[in-house]
């Protein structure tokens, strides 16, 4: 269905999206940052950030790309010895695209970043008022973790937005609310502003 196929953003879009996401992390208090909740479980804000900033070293993926997970968690290990600032001063410099390599994947990563943005947003109580275009980016990477599930979500409820981004898909008992929220969900986070049919 074309209408479920994003295009894909500018880069700046991109370093836009990244620094949002600094930027909040930069603004939690030290015990946050270091400790606080957020949706990714197991991961508090520092290890979200020292997770994005690993994608920028694609090779570590392009080498393995069956051990995502491993990968992704000796990233966050490798970062906790860290300090805030060092962490974010290479936030920074990862938002600012610098390595040729990350330019050219970044594109396609920004659900990832937006989806980890609201992950840290939603687990600190705080909101934001998202951009048409990454409230699309949530719900299209939210639609692509569901399809890698062993029982796509997908092939049991049919998500339907309410604000209009996104198409409806799939089938079965609808579930309903902004494709935010809704990207969220097919994640695998547990949010409350999505309504499941019975």
């Amino acid at each position: 269905m074309p209408a479920t196929i994003p295009r894909l953003p500018a880069l700046d879009q991109v370093r836009a999206e990244r620094h949002a996401f600094v930027d909040t992390v930069a603004s939690l208090p030290e015990a946050d940052f270091e400790s606080g909740t957020t949706l990714c479980e197991g991961w508090a804000p520092r290890d979200v950030l020292a997770h994005l900033i690993g994608t920028a070293r694609i090779t570590d993926y392009l080498r393995a790309p069956w051990r995502l997970h491993q990968i992704n968690e000796r990233f966050v290990a490798d970062a906790r010895p860290k300090s805030r600032d060092e962490m974010i001063a290479a936030g920074r410099s990862w938002a600012g695209l610098a390595g040729r390599a990350d330019r050219t994947i970044s594109p396609f990563l920004l659900g990832d970043v937006a989806v980890h943005h609201q992950d840290v947003l939603r687990g600190a109580g705080l909101t934001r008022v998202l951009p048409r275009h990454i409230e699309s980016a949530v719900f299209h990477e939210g639609v692509v973790l569901s399809l890698q599930r062993r029982r796509p979500t997908l092939l049991r409820y049919r998500v339907e937005p309410s604000n209009g981004i996104g198409a409806p898909l799939g089938r079965g008992p609808r579930v309903l609310g902004p494709a935010e929220a809704l990207g969220m969900w097919l994640a695998g986070r547990d949010v409350p502003d999505v309504t499941v049919e019975a």
